[in-house]
């Protein structure tokens, strides 16, 4: 948490500094507001994100040509806040609208191209079309193995991202597959601590649905220090943990621990998340399973 504490302090002073010293819609502003919103996107804070978001965009509409990469980056950046809120078809409008400019702009097999692929799966995933997120996973997978390095850590999270749908389709043994390809790169070379935790939590959704409940918890287990250590106390994320080892205690009938887990996880997105998001609704409806037990 202190990392975000200071490179917030950090852009708040140069945003004192470049508010005076450049006009209005310099596009130096807009990067500057990505980059604060991505700070406060990645602190869970996604309505704060998207209000930076919204500063950069405004400025890159005005101050750029239409298929300006600065311009690709502002509708990448607002799509992947509105998913993150739980908006998906906005998130889908402003995720296409950066790849349109990207197709126009980069090669076919540049590695940036991966980006609206790999949030057009996210998207589809969260929208339960899983043919749809899978096939936007594989083209962002066949880019970045055309383009980056076998143990590159941006293919571990998409042999991941892949894996998890899999799971979702009920192919558990696809899914641990693509989970054990990740965890390979991501043993080997220097990665984000927290694309590890997500590897380890979907390695552990994987081994719940299979009922295999000690090696599911051993891997959640792994995934929640990380974000505990990595995380602000109310992020979504912890939630998204805490509810999965909630549905893992309902099934191996230890109701008590599983009510604490789903009530951590209620209690957070009460706090960060809209009163219509669906991963809200979810935990309530788990929170209900679990009640009718005790």
């Amino acid at each position: 948490m202190g990392d975000y504490s200071k490179a917030l302090e950090f852009y708040e002073k140069s945003h004192q500094i470049l508010e005076k010293a450049l006009p209005p819609n310099h596009p130096n502003l807009a990067t500057l507001y990505n980059n604060i919103g991505k700070m406060y996107n990645d602190m869970g804070d996604y309505s704060k994100g998207l209000e930076f978001y919204g500063k950069a965009l405004k400025i890159c509409e005005k101050a750029l040509p239409p298929n300006h990469p600065l311009l690709a980056t502002s509708y990448n950046n607002i799509g992947a806040a509105y998913n993150n809120m739980g908006d998906y078809s906005k998130a889908l409008e402003y995720s296409k609208k950066s790849l349109e400019i990207k197709k126009q702009v980069l090669p076919a097999n540049h590695p940036n191209l991966a980006f609206p692929y790999k949030w057009f799966g996210k998207i589809y995933r969260s929208m339960k079309d899983y043919p749809k997120a899978l096939e936007n996973f594989e083209k962002c997978l066949s880019i970045r193995e055309t383009t980056l390095s076998d143990n590159h850590p941006d293919r571990a999270t998409t042999y991941s991202d892949i894996g998890d749908v899999h799971r979702l389709m009920g192919n558990y043994e696809k899914a641990l597959s693509f989970h054990r390809k990740a965890l390979n790169i991501q043993a080997d070379v220097q990665c984000n601590p927290l694309e590890c935790a997500t590897t380890y939590i979907n390695l552990g959704e994987t081994y719940r649905e299979m009922k295999d409940y000690p090696t599911a918890l051993s891997y959640f287990q792994k995934g929640l220090e990380i974000r505990q250590n990595k995380l602000p106390k109310s992020h979504p994320d912890l939630a998204v943990i805490y509810h999965n080892m909630g549905k893992l205690y309902l099934s191996t009938r230890q109701y008590n621990m599983a009510m604490k887990n789903v009530q951590q996880a209620i209690e957070i997105a009460q706090e960060t998340l809209s009163s219509t998001h669906p991963h809200l609704s979810e935990y309530k409806e788990t929170f209900e399973k679990i009640r009718k037990k005790m």
